[in-house]
């Protein structure tokens, strides 16, 4: 999965960056309200982290401008100040959650991945397909029952995967959401990495289907 995070300061951005990647999420990091408007609107999220308090433009306007454009991934929103009247004006903004400052980590955490499985439909936090089923809590995939373990991309990739089960990803696509901006997205590395996941996992957990893309089945057999 891979997160937008717009936050100016410095040790909070490194912090989040810290979780996220340690999550097994893929992370790109702007520092103000106008860059913030511009990857979201040219990269194609999970999700993103909004602080308000932004400078050059505020997160408030940064999110208008996302819905007004169509753009539907879902926002958390962070903010140094607590005022109800301003949670309601992000939530009726388009937000999807709302976090305050100072807050733990551990919440800013289970709060996205919370807003993360509702946006691809999913209602518990171990997701299930066929004999696979993923922790997204404890990061931890089993097959049958016995864990597997997983590369970081590896993880990405499945993960990916369960959550939009039953529906025919593209390579294109899987690579837009597996690495930071910036990085390689040559979809013929995505081949790769599922070549090695049939390797722990079996040939027909993953099917392909030629010319459109790899499904995971939607739900337990």
């Amino acid at each position: 999965m891979k997160i937008l995070l717009a936050e100016d300061e410095s040790r909070i951005a490194d912090d989040i960056v810290a979780v996220l990647q340690g999550a097994g999420m893929a992370v790109d990091t702007v520092r103000d309200g106008q860059a913030a408007w511009f990857a979201g609107d040219v990269e194609n999220y999970d999700a993103a982290i909004l602080d308000l308090g932004l400078p050059k433009l505020d997160g408030l306007t940064v999110l208008k401008h996302w819905r007004a454009n169509r753009r539907r991934f879902p926002v958390l929103i962070l903010t140094a100040r607590g005022l109800w009247t301003e949670r309601v004006e992000g939530i009726n903004a388009g937000a999807d959650d709302y976090l305050p400052k100072p807050f733990e980590m551990e919440e800013l955490l289970a709060r996205l991945r919370a807003i993360l499985r509702r946006s691809t439909g999913q209602a518990a936090p171990v997701l299930k397909s066929g004999p696979l089923r993923l922790d997204t809590r404890q990061m931890r995939l089993s097959l049958r029952g016995v864990p597997v373990a997983l590369s970081p991309l590896e993880y990405r990739l499945i993960a990916f995967l369960m959550h939009h089960a039953g529906r025919v990803v593209a390579p294109t696509e899987l690579a837009e959401h597996l690495y930071e901006s910036g990085n390689d997205r040559d979809p013929n590395a995505i081949e790769v990495i599922v070549a090695r996941l049939r390797r722990k996992l079996g040939n027909d957990v993953i099917e392909t289907r030629r010319g459109f893309g790899y499904l995971v089945p939607d739900g337990p057999p």
